[in-house]
């Protein structure tokens, strides 16, 4: 396992400021023995994280790639918050015994832990300067998107409308003879982001919410049931 830079993982940088803190508070660690143990954890979990990754990719199209990894630093960062989530999640509802719910946050979390690999796989059409998005392909994610609008309602119809008309404008874009691959990462930037503010609407929900109503029950499900909505636009995009 390769070294990696703590400063880098948020996370990694936690683990080791709450054992410096509970160490010398709580343990009456002396800073000699404290910081340098603090250190050590940073830097492993650092490592931890790090192996987690997929590898990085690089296109050959700079303007491409600027874009692409953009989006991918998106996903490895909401995969992040996801995890941490998914923990809260298991804590908070398995005592309230909530385990049906517990369910369908942990199964969304666990989706978007796919993503940066997904995000990786999709560098494949992307490579090359004059890699265009074809007509066809794209035109297959429009049948996708559509027949997901017409199968759905309320805010699933409406993130299923607007990627078909992201796509639809995409289409002219490449049928133009211009370069679409932006304007579908642009498209996939959006869904994540979208897909972060669910995931912090669902955080809050289940750290203020009553979580023996059922009431709160059926909220919180909607609003994991709206993330995975987010994440099956993902999918066409990326598939």
């Amino acid at each position: 396992m390769k070294l990696a830079n703590p400063l880098q993982y948020p996370l990694a940088v936690l683990a080791g400021g709450v054992f410096l803190i509970g160490g010398v508070r709580l343990g009456r660690l002396p800073a000699v023995v404290a910081i340098p143990g603090a250190a050590i954890i940073a830097t492993a979990g650092a490592a931890v994280l790090q192996s987690r990754e997929p590898d990085k990719v690089e296109l050959a199209n700079k303007s491409i790639n600027r874009e692409f990894q953009q989006v991918r630093q998106q996903a490895l960062a909401l995969g992040a918050r996801a995890d941490e989530l998914n923990e809260e999640a298991t804590r908070l509802l398995t005592d309230s015994d909530q385990i049906e719910l517990l369910g369908v946050v942990q199964y969304a979390c666990d989706r978007t832990q796919e993503l940066p690999n997904k995000i990786a796989q999709l560098a494949l059409r992307l490579e090359g300067n004059d890699a265009l998005l074809s007509v066809d392909e794209l035109q297959r994610q429009l049948k996708q998107a559509e027949a997901k609008v017409r199968n759905s309602k309320g805010i699933a119809q409406e993130q299923w409308g607007k990627l078909a008309n992201s796509l639809k404008r995409n289409i002219s874009l490449a049928q133009h003879g211009e370069d679409a691959r932006q304007a579908q990462l642009a498209n996939l930037s959006t869904l994540i982001a979208e897909s972060g503010g669910v995931l912090q609407q669902l955080q809050n929900k289940l750290r203020t919410a009553d979580l023996t109503s059922s009431v709160a029950a059926d909220e919180l499900r909607e609003l994991s049931d709206e993330f995975k909505g987010f994440q099956e636009n993902v999918d066409v995009l990326i598939a």
